[in-house]
Formats: structure tokens, C-alpha cells, sequence
């Protein structure tokens, strides 16, 4: 589920522009420049991450590009074990569903994030799929693979997620929310799914691959991994697949450098 906290770079504080003269127009202001460019910002607009996940051809390259690879993955790691035994384990905000458009919402409103405001975009289900993620999970059933949604959104919302799934034309096999007091690591769930307990008619499942936009996507993982020398990083690209996310997540909690 979406963090309960202001939305990152919610829109900028209007810069003064103050003339040199003692006839100056009268005060101006502006929106933030977007990158190198030094383009101003209308008042208004998305943040510069926000028009980046939504416009730019390079974030529809990176997810399609991850995918492809973690399917490569898949069945590498899938090679010589029977169909049906084996699974991957997939995040769903920003992972699989896309909520660029709740983002655009409330920057446009001035808003930032609420549980009411959360809980009325889910229910709507109009989220779109990240680019390769269906490709992603028709390749995983044709590899005998199952998928597991291990999403942070809270189970009173779970049919809403399925139902937006469906819509989607995302096809996945258990759908694993947390429980509404819940906390938001995941361990407990991949747990459930290893054991045959989290979707009992589907037996015990392996999971081979994870893929997620967050550090704790990641089995045992948070935001000290980014202290870390490079060996900490070795299941990455072999078993773990990042999705990019600069919009929200447990990287905003960190101290800037």
C-alpha cells in the first residue's frame, strides 16, 4: 500500500522574482525549473518524478527491460522443477499497478496523501499496468510458473485489488494483502506461500524470483542496504528485480547527501 505521508515534491513554493530597479514590475512568481533544462514549471504541473514515470520514453524502457530479464531469470532458475511448484513473488503499487494518476490528482489539487483519499482510488480501480508486467506474467504461466501479489494494501481493500488485477488484464494465481493492523514487512506472507498456507488448494510454492519498487520488496532487506558494499547487492539482477519508484517509498525517510 502507498505510505501514509505527503506526497513526495509536492508542488514547489512560488520563487519571488523581485526586479533591480526601484520601477520593477510588480512581483512574479514561478514554478521550480524542470532539470537541466531551466524550463519553469507551470503552477500546476506534476513534479519533475511524477512527469518522469508518466511522459518519458526511458522509464517505459527500464520496466519493460527489467521484465524481460527477470523472465530470463525465471526460466533459468525454473530449469529440471515440475510445473506448478515454483513461483515468483511480485509487489503491486508501482510493480504490476500503476498510480501515477492518484499522484497527478492530488498535486494538481494541492492535496497530499491521505487513507480516505487512498482507499477512494482503489476502489475506483482505473489503475493501468506497468509496461512488461502483463508480457511478464503470461511468460511466467507458459514457464509453469505461478504468481504471488504480496501487496502492503490493507485486506479490506484486497477484492478491489483483485478486481483491478482482472481489469488490467493482469493474470496472477494468490493475491496475498496485509492484515489491516498489520505491519509492512513481508516475511511473514512469503512464508505463508512457502508453506502451502497462504493458498492451500495451490500446494507449498518456491518462490525463485522476487520483483518489487521498494527495498522491502526484497526478502530481509531495508534502506541500510544502501551502506552496503557491493557483494550485498549480488541477488540483484539474478533473483531480485527493481522497479524504479521516485515518487514514494521507505527511501524518503533518509537523511539527504
Amino acid at each position: 500500500m502507498r505510505p501514509a505521508r505527503p506526497v513526495l515534491a509536492a508542488l514547489l513554493l512560488p520563487l519571488l522574482l523581485v526586479g533591480c530597479s526601484t520601477t520593477a514590475p510588480a512581483p512574479k512568481t514561478a514554478a521550480g525549473p524542470t532539470g537541466l533544462s531551466g524550463t519553469m514549471r507551470p503552477a500546476g504541473a506534476p513534479s519533475d518524478e511524477l512527469h518522469w514515470v508518466r511522459s518519458s520514453a526511458e522509464y517505459r524502457a527500464i520496466t519493460t527491460q527489467t521484465y524481460r530479464l527477470a523472465l530470463e531469470a525465471a526460466a533459468k532458475l525454473s530449469a529440471g522443477r515440475a510445473s506448478g511448484t515454483w513461483g515468483v513473488s511480485l509487489d503491486a503499487d508501482e510493480t504490476v499497478l500503476d498510480n501515477s494518476g492518484y499522484e497527478v490528482e492530488l498535486q494538481r489539487k494541492g492535496a497530499v496523501h491521505t487513507d480516505a483519499a487512498w482507499f477512494a482510488w482503489v476502489k475506483r480501480g482505473e489503475r493501468t499496468a506497468i509496461p512488461g508486467a502483463k508480457a511478464f506474467l503470461e511468460g511466467l504461466r507458459k514457464l509453469g510458473g505461478r504468481a504471488a501479489i504480496v501487496t502492503n494494501t490493507q485486506q479490506s481493500l484486497c477484492a478491489d485489488v483483485a478486481a483491478n488485477l482482472e481489469k488490467a488484464g493482469l493474470p496472477y494465481d494468490l493475491l496475498v494483502c496485509r492484515a489491516d493492523d498489520g505491519g509492512d514487512r513481508k516475511e511473514g506472507r512469503w512464508k505463508a506461500i512457502s508453506d502451502g498456507t497462504a493458498r492451500p488448494d495451490l500446494g507449498p510454492l518456491e518462490l525463485l524470483l522476487f520483483v518489487g519498487d521498494n527495498i522491502q520488496d526484497f526478502p530481509g532487506q531495508s534502506q541500510a542496504l544502501r551502506d552496503a558494499d557491493e557483494p550485498a547487492f549480488a541477488n540483484f539482477g539474478v533473483r531480485w528485480f527493481v522497479l524504479p519508484n521516485p515518487v514514494y517509498g521507505t527511501w524518503e525517510k533518509n537523511p539527504p547527501r
